[in-house]
């Protein structure tokens, strides 16, 4: 008749590899801070739980038997097995690994969220990332508060309770010109863009759509704006066939499109850029919300 499965105890088998390694009660006892007697009646329940014979005692060694040296070499991989399962517990729990879900607007999303990938990579390796990018601030601030985000990028918007936030950078704001467009140069001056077709951001669904409009208000003209968009990429890919020029957060440079020139602005003119995080999350976060204003203000 088959014996049902034994239920082992962990700790008769880190008892059990003990003494089987050490082949002595007494250095075994020693190795596991426990009283020698206590190791043996440890051993002779493990004995029992499973039914068999596992050590030769003498007055001088210990010796195993064929099945115990069998389950010797199991017990020693089911022992690290545990170890690993208790590590990576507290490693999901610290935020160290497991999945880190974060949303990026456009202009971040061609400086700042390769540059966090890269270092993140290196630093928690066993953390997979999902990037989102050339998302609207509305919508970040809205994924945060669903908890599909974990982490979001964005300008200033309204966020909901519960939601973290901190600024990482005053931004700020460049002319995105075509190339061979006359006011390319070392600097330019917005009011000299008066004249000027604007491509511009979705208006009433970014922030980047009220901080041209008011710019331009401070220097004395209402933009005309010829087309809006939703995606930064689209935005610049629009101002190098020419049909018009842009007001950019300096972090789009990054992007490159052939027949674009970025040219700093005589004027002051600036946009936060913030990070938002659910205040639920691992405290792993607090590191990587240092890491985004460190990146963030390198960038600048």
């Amino acid at each position: 008749m088959n014996r049902p499965p034994a239920l082992v105890d962990l700790r008769k088998l880190r008892a059990f590899v003990a003494v089987a390694e050490e082949r002595h009660f007494g250095r075994a006892a020693e190795r596991l801070y426990v009283a020698q007697p206590a190791l043996s009646q440890t051993i002779k329940g493990l004995e029992s739980d499973i039914g068999v014979r596992l050590l030769d005692r003498s007055t001088r060694r210990v010796d195993l038997t064929p099945a115990g040296a069998q389950l010797l070499e199991r017990a020693r991989a089911l022992l690290d097995a545990a170890a690993d399962a208790v590590h990576e517990a507290r490693r999901i729990d610290a935020g160290e690994q497991g999945t880190l879900r974060l949303g990026f607007i456009g202009s971040a999303s061609f400086g700042l969220m390769p540059a966090l990938s890269r270092t993140l990579a290196e630093e928690l390796p066993r953390l997979r990332l999902d990037l989102t990018g050339d998302l609207l601030s509305p919508e970040v601030a809205a994924r945060l508060a669903d908890g599909s985000l974990d982490i979001g990028i964005l300008r200033p918007v309204d966020l909901s309770p519960g939601i973290h936030h901190r600024v990482l950078r005053s931004e700020p704001l460049v002319a995105a010109l075509p190339t061979g467009h006359p006011a390319t140069g070392t600097t330019v001056a917005l009011s000299d863009l008066a004249g000027e077709r604007f491509v511009g951001y979705l208006a009433r669904a970014s922030a980047m759509a009220t901080a041209l409009a008011e710019a331009c208000r401070a220097v004395g003209f209402i933009p005309d704006i010829v087309t809006e968009v939703r995606e930064t990429a689209t935005l610049v890919a629009f101002v190098a066939s020419g049909l018009g020029v842009a007001l950019v957060p300096e972090g789009v440079a990054h992007l490159q499109i052939p027949g674009v020139e970025y040219v700093p602005l005589t004027d002051a003119v600036t946009i936060d850029l913030v990070a938002g995080w659910r205040a639920d999350l691992p405290h792993t976060v607090d590191d990587i919300i240092d890491r985004l204003t460190d990146l963030a203000r390198t960038e600048g």
